[in-house]
């Protein structure tokens, strides 16, 4: 009996210190670096190494720590699929290929031609290993359900005796823009012991940041409670980020209850009609976020972008430099996570300047309950309060395609004094004004300031 006591006092200690680190996941917007916007489906090791050594020489100091490998690491990307979405051939005997890299019980693993250090079944230990020792923390991507090739081969499901591939696949559940995966059929016997075994994998390689992809659009309510089953049974704690958006907004409540992030729109490029949409966006889901649920802008596309696709040409954003510090501006004031699209190895002094501002970067995970207050006339206002301060963060941004005079009348924030005025960019004092604070904003600009009220 002490034995048996001993052991279920020491199993109680270890699910209360899983409930305690869960708990505080995502207290703040995460913030790291995707592959996605740079590499596409076709990003290898070495590329993943050197954006962590940058992080971690260049910005881990400023709170950046996520490096997460997007789309498609079991896939072998032959020349012709470096652009777009690869698919699969159905071959005349049903199989596919490329065949994806897969182990006995259905569950895909880093290929070794992107990955060497997975070779042996190693997955993304070593990887994940090189990631932890920089002080950073690893992340992947995952498309939704089960391989259709798991389920052409009837694998068996880790932990669901007499239980194969092709008894837990909803076929008629399919994504509509890439042809390598089922949906699952979460009522059926061993669906849910499916997800807890590919989790299970991940946590074997101390993945901290797991991304859902196909998720969101439609809303898959069963789907997405699954992966959080799956992560709590896993023991380890890991961020649960859904994706692609438009996430609709009737599933606020569910996303909050089983998600650390979610997409609110779909993939997000650098363009200015994708801007203009992103503000009514983020409008929908103002009142929502906060600690440990975030509605998610998507990538920052700021910086080198695809080298190997997705989309268009090797480039550097095609934002001039007053939209970057618009789009910066607003992720950091809407309180969206901060995740970097560019190879960052390629930055330039525009990039450095964006990401280590430690002022701007504080809107973000020091804010509180960001909200529009004003739209009109090529003119919208957003204002962020901050925990334990009569300040405010307020982003004045010109909408319009010409150099306009914006206003900010203190009394529409119920500010009856004298307020000092800081521009958080140029971290300098503007001065103490009363009754109103205003500024001319270039085309597409921002003013992104901090009221010292009195």
């Amino acid at each position: 009996m002490h034995s048996y006591m001993k052991n279920l006092f020491l199993s109680f200690l270890v699910l209360f210190f899983f409930v305690a680190a869960q708990a505080q996941l995502a207290n703040k917007p995460p913030m790291g670096w995707n592959s996605y916007n740079c590499f596409g489906s076709a990003v290898l090791e070495k590329e993943v190494k050197a954006n962590a050594d940058y992080m971690a020489v260049n910005l881990k100091q400023f709170g950046w720590e996520y490096v997460v490998v997007d789309f498609l690491w079991s896939y072998d990307n032959p020349p012709t699929s470096k652009i777009g979405n690869p698919g699969q051939l159905r071959l005349n005997d049903g199989s596919f290929l490329p065949w994806l890299a897969m182990d006995a019980y259905g569950r895909l693993l880093p290929h070794v031609n992107k990955f060497p250090s997975a070779f042996q079944a190693n997955g993304f230990k070593a990887l994940s290993d090189y990631i932890h020792s920089k002080g950073l923390k690893f992340g992947i991507h995952v498309m939704r359900g089960i391989p259709r090739q798991a389920v052409w081969s009837k694998t068996p499901v880790l932990g669901a005796a007499g239980v194969s591939a092709d008894m837990i696949a909803d076929t008629a559940s399919v994504c509509k823009w890439l042809n390598h995966m089922y949906g699952l059929n979460m009522s059926k016997p061993g669906a849910q012991e499916y997800l807890n075994s590919i989790v299970q994998l991940y946590a074997s390689w101390d993945v901290d940041f797991l991304k859902v992809d196909d998720l969101s659009r439609p809303y898959s309510d069963a789907e997405v409670a699954g992966y959080q089953k799956a992560i709590q049974a896993s023991g380890r704690p890991m961020v649960l980020s859904l994706s692609p958006g438009e996430t609709p907004r009737s599933a606020a409540d569910h996303a909050v209850k089983n998600a650390n992030m979610w997409r609110m729109a779909d993939d997000f490029w650098d363009e200015w009609k994708e801007m203009l949409k992103m503000f009514d966006y983020a409008k929908n889901w103002e009142g929502v976020s906060g600690p440990g649920h975030w509605p998610d802008c998507d990538m920052l596309t700021i910086g080198k972008l695809s080298k190997r696709g997705p989309v268009g040409k090797e480039r550097y954003s095609r934002f001039n430099e007053a939209e970057l510090y618009t789009h910066m501006s607003f992720w950091a004031l809407f309180r969206s996570p901060l995740m970097l699209g560019g190879n960052l190895p390629e930055n330039r002094e525009i990039e450095v300047k964006l990401f280590s501002n430690p002022e701007v970067l504080a809107v973000n995970q020091q804010g509180e309950n960001p909200k529009q207050i004003l739209k009109q006339d090529g003119a919208m206002i957003w204002v962020s309060n901050i925990t334990g301060s009569k300040d405010l963060y307020v982003g004045l941004f010109n909408i319009s395609d010409a150099d306009k005079n914006i206003s900010l009348d203190f009394a529409s924030l119920g500010i009856k004094t004298k307020t000092g005025v800081r521009d958080l960019w140029l971290q300098k004092d503007l001065g103490v004004f009363a009754k109103q604070f205003q500024q001319t904003i270039p085309a597409h600009g921002v003013a992104l300031v901090r009221l010292q009220v009195k």
